[in-house]
């Protein structure tokens, strides 16, 4: 119910309780006094219609100002949800747009991760396996010397005169020789070390390690060390940074009972650096070998430059002759031309003189 209806419907209850407090008045007053309240009550009637018309059109011109304002504040909201709207959806379509980069990139890594994943237990199958294990190290080993040496300068899988096979075989000039290179991987004692939960089991694993490194030792020393064949020396590969820096740390006793053995522990970083070495050496060798030659054909250079200096010297002689010779040659045309003078010369005064016979 609008404002207007609200006025009306007090205006007829106010009218009809005044109609009623006249109709209930008694019966003996005039009618002069009732003519005049009702016309008073028609007068406070009509200004109450004034009053509910002006009232009506005030709140029609309020209300229409509230539907423009309304109206106005609804556009603008309608504006501001539209540009929200547009740019919550680009904004979401970006972010959309790069999460699925994302998870594009994230299937590539869970690609990688699982194809490592297989690489790793293939790996972890290969090092469970002693046969396949020892396999695994002499593949490095090779890899290493053959990224460092000629071919030349190496043998893989070389029997010795004791009929034992070497992993690989330095070859090297006399002193200090062909050096034997075993790979040797001890791998349960130090994973053993590595799952040690006390210092009990820490204690044997090390005991372990340094017995298996130790037998190692003893059978390069026994197999691979060959008087007037190979080096005083050889070397362990150990195909593992890890487990030869826990050897190096943890077991220094160890490591120089192998080396009183004349075996030399080695890493793929340190077997890189001494192959490195040994290059170096093989070039210098191999330098120091054809200096006897340079100094040969020095010799013969500077004979032949004595040979070339005496023939320059017999050279010029023939110059020297050649010259006397074209100066004789110059003096002899200059006697024959002056003499040609003297015959030219003689003839003309010969011409100048009477002819005895004509007169």
């Amino acid at each position: 119910m609008d404002d207007i209806s609200i006025w009306l419907l007090l205006f007829a209850v106010l009218f009809g309780g005044i109609v009623g407090w006249v109709l209930r008045r008694p019966a003996g007053q005039n009618n002069t006094q009732l003519q005049d309240k009702m016309d008073n009550i028609a007068r406070q009637q009509t200004e109450l219609q004034g009053r509910i018309t002006g009232f009506a059109e005030t709140q029609e011109k309020a209300r229409g100002e509230l539907n423009r304002t309304l109206n106005e504040r609804l556009d603008n909201v309608s504006q501001s949800v539209t540009q929200s709207l547009k740019d919550t959806g680009e904004k979401t379509h970006k972010t959309l747009s790069n999460l699925g980069e994302r998870l594009a990139t994230i299937d590539k890594a869970q690609q990688e991760i699982t194809s490592l994943s297989g690489q790793f237990v293939e790996l972890q199958q290969i090092l469970d396996n002693k046969q396949a294990r020892g396999a695994f190290g002499e593949v490095q080993l090779t890899s290493i010397v053959t990224d460092f040496l000629p071919a030349s300068a190496y043998a893989l899988q070389h029997t010795l005169s004791n009929k034992k096979r070497v992993d690989c075989l330095i070859r090297l000039p006399n002193p200090p020789g062909s050096v034997a290179v075993d790979s040797k991987f001890p791998l349960e004692a130090y994973r053993a070390l590595r799952q040690a939960k006390n210092e009990a089991e820490e204690k044997s694993a090390l005991s372990q390690m340094k017995t298996d490194i130790l037998r190692h030792a003893r059978d390069i020393e026994d197999k691979y060390i060959v008087a007037g064949e190979t080096a005083d020396f050889a070397f362990m590969f150990l195909p593992s940074e890890s487990i030869f820096a826990e050897l190096e740390s943890r077991l220094p006793e160890a490591v120089e009972e192998c080396r009183q053995r004349r075996v030399y522990p080695v890493s793929p970083n340190t077997m890189a650096l001494g192959l490195n070495t040994v290059r170096a050496f093989m070039r210098d060798v191999k330098m120091r070998e054809q200096a006897g030659l340079i100094q040969k054909e020095v010799g013969l250079l500077l004979k032949d430059v004595g040979r070339l200096n005496d023939r320059v010297g017999k050279l010029r002689n023939h110059f020297n002759l050649a010259d006397r010779d074209i100066r004789d040659i110059e003096t002899s045309s200059d006697k024959i031309g002056n003499r040609s003078e003297k015959i030219t010369e003689l003839d003309i005064e010969q011409d100048e003189k009477p002819n005895l016979l004509e007169s």
